[in-house]
């Protein structure tokens, strides 16, 4: 791109939005006109007991529409449109968030695992109830003691072939299933996740269909439910625990698409290996996954919306010799806070778009096993950068309104509560990273293992040069010897040349890499314990991830760009971008520092580079803040209403 960017007075925020919304805009313009109902409004202010019945009342009105059946197979009554349905949800997520995790849990948890785990037989019985939400369901996987280690669930389903029956044991009370949404109250069946016995064998971690009320709301024979009850957020969600005495389940009411269980107690799988068969049943979930990424920032869009707006809005001390107090988002230091988190929500929403179309390619089409496991990578790790970067961003729009940011009525502090838990929910994000770094090694020591003599002697050349850049800081001889290698600082390259800036990413991601794989491999070689090994490496391995899915969003912002047709629009998003990249580049500057990628005066350049963008976007704050298009009646906040003063800050005309 062109580093000399002048940026236009009239920009559409219409064709920043359709940029925004991507691919499935029109599933989105749909949600939003949905999004007025009152019946789908927050009211956190009412009792427990009405949040739940109220945000009951909502998911059938949820049902009563199209949403739900993106989800689902044509022939069962489904629409079939993942990505859709996946877009459709992340827009629900900027009205009520206990009711957005109702769905999630009826018809993404509880609906997605009888599809993906099921067959046809479950299909044909559940779907169409499901998605009407005239079976009401939860999802059963995370028990008291074991949360992240899911193929450590002590819960048994034993096979008794006299009968044809499971017996689904709670062993203990840390194997009592915990936090489970929609249990407490509203469901009738949950997906229980057990270990399988037959035949005096374990078979592993596997999905049962168990009953656990009956049509009256009685608890089913044998098995306990106790009401988690109030919560820091979310309260409109009757999360529960569950645990199981001796209840029996009929043998179809194993999820066997990865596992079944013949009359006489035989076993057999498609996938023999049962850690293969366990890491490929809980692939199939991934959609979860990116489910909340996505809600994740559109809670954080909300945010936004409402302190940039207040920004925008609220004086605070004169200037000399002025008559009237300064707007506080014409001071640098709150454009500080809230411009460069603008420019990385717009990065983690593209990336998020670039991911959903990635997860409706892989289930609409006969995907290779390569393709399913990038896909499950990226959901890892955007999740955990893109509910991180909601809980930082959240936080700092409160502060950033001051005490009216605390008042309930602001909405700041609801959005707060309600998304805090999305860090650890479907996925710890500090596992999650461990996940993308385990991925990366795999296949950085399949590509290792393929590379010819010639291409050997390369990467142990490379690896030298760097190190020796790093230790002396030469330049050179061994500095025009790596110049072509992506990342090498160069103080003559603009700041704002995009080609430098992802290169500087890659070079971080590829040198992290390399480095967390040679120190493994000197632990291994040295005969030390694999998990000390791996414990003393763990702040590595997270270095990896991370740098990882930096790299790979700053590319989907980059790529995104280069589809908007309206070249003001394009222009806008450019600016954003270099914004986004710079604040991650001091963000890192100390490790870039470390390794001689940047100079000190460089780095200077970088904060100063960032000062001017923060001002250079200062007039198009709400402009870009309007583009996320939440509907008017879902933004209540006092503080974000009224129009704004005009001052040095303003937007040109």
């Amino acid at each position: 791109m062109t580093t000399e960017l002048m940026l236009p007075a009239e920009i559409d925020a219409d064709a920043l939005r359709r940029a925004l919304d991507g691919r499935w805009m029109a599933a989105r313009e749909r949600v939003r006109d949905l999004l007025g109902d009152p019946r789908l409004l927050s009211r956190p202010d009412l009792p427990l007991d009405e949040q739940r019945r109220r945000t009951l009342d909502g998911l059938r009105a949820i049902a009563a529409t199209d949403g739900p059946k993106l989800m689902f197979p044509k022939e069962y009554g489904g629409l079939d449109e993942v990505g859709a349905g996946v877009s459709s949800f992340e827009t629900q997520a900027h009205a009520d968030l206990s009711l957005l995790v109702k769905c999630g849990v009826q018809f993404g948890l509880f609906g997605g695992a009888i599809r993906h785990l099921g067959t046809a037989k479950h299909h044909e019985r559940y779907l169409r109830d499901t998605m009407n939400a005239d079976l009401l369901g939860c999802f059963a996987m995370t028990e008291t003691g074991h949360g992240s280690d899911v193929q450590s669930l002590r819960t048994v389903a034993t096979y008794d072939p006299a009968t044809e029956e499971f017996v689904v044991t709670t062993p203990d009370a840390d194997a009592a299933k915990n936090y489970i949404g929609n249990a407490a109250r509203d469901g009738r069946v949950a997906v229980v996740f057990a270990q399988l016995e037959t035949a005096g064998e374990t078979h592993g971690v596997h999905a049962f269909l168990v009953t656990i009320r009956d049509a009256d709301g009685r608890p089913a024979p044998g098995v306990g439910i106790a009401d988690a009850g109030h919560k820091a957020g979310l309260n409109g969600v009757d999360n529960g625990r569950l645990w199981f005495d001796a209840v029996r389940v009929p043998r179809d009411g194993l999820l066997d698409r990865f596992g079944s269980v013949a009359a006489d107690g035989a076993y057999s799988s498609p996938v023999e290996n049962v850690n293969r068969r366990f890491f490929t049943m809980l692939g199939t979930l991934v959609q979860g996954r990116i489910s909340i990424s996505g809600a994740s920032l559109s809670a954080t869009k909300n945010a936004l919306t409402i302190a940039v707006r207040y920004g925008c809005r609220r004086r605070q001390f004169k200037a000399p010799d002025a008559d009237s107090e300064i707007v506080v988002l014409d001071y640098l230091a709150h454009q500080r806070v809230l411009l460069p988190a603008l420019a990385t929500t717009y990065a983690l929403s593209f990336a998020q778009a670039e991911l959903v179309g990635e997860l409706h390619d892989v289930q609409s089409e006969a995907a290779d096993e390569q393709a399913r496991r990038r896909l499950e990578t990226f959901a890892a790790g955007l999740k955990a950068t893109s509910t991180w970067h909601a809980t930082a961003t959240i936080q700092a729009c409160r502060e950033a309104c001051g005490g009216a940011g605390y008042m309930t009525e602001n909405q700041l502090g609801a959005l707060k509560a309600d998304t805090d838990v999305f860090t650890t929910f479907e996925g710890d994000n500090t596992v999650l990273l461990q996940l993308v770094a385990k991925t990366l090694l795999t296949n950085y020591q399949a590509e290792f293992g393929e590379l010819d003599t010639i291409g050997t002697v390369r990467f142990v050349a490379e690896q030298v040069a760097d190190i020796v850049i790093e230790r002396s800081g030469a330049r050179g001889l061994v500095q025009r010897l790596i110049d072509a290698l992506p990342g090498t600082s160069d103080e003559e390259t603009s700041l704002l040349s995009r080609e430098h800036q992802i290169s500087l990413l890659a070079w971080r991601e590829k040198h992290v890499l390399e480095g967390v794989a040679r120190r493994l491999r000197k632990g291994v070689e040295a005969g030390d314990d694999l998990l000390e090994v791996f414990n003393a490496s763990q702040d590595h391995l997270l270095l990896a991830a991370r740098a990882h899915i930096d790299a790979r969003v700053l590319e989907a912002f980059d790529t995104a760009i280069a589809t908007v047709s309206d070249e003001a629009a394009a222009a806008l998003l450019h600016r954003v971008c270099d914004l986004h990249a710079l604040s991650v580049i001091e963000r890192e500057r100390g490790w870039f520092l470390e390794h001689n990628r940047l100079t000190p005066s460089r780095s200077k350049a970088v904060t100063a580079t960032i000062n001017d963008l923060c001002r250079e976007l200062r007039p198009y704050a709400e402009l870009l803040v309007d583009a996320f298009g939440i509907p008017d009646e879902l933004i209540v906040a006092p503080i974000a209403q009224g129009s704004a003063p005009v001052t040095q800050g303003s937007a040109p005309s």
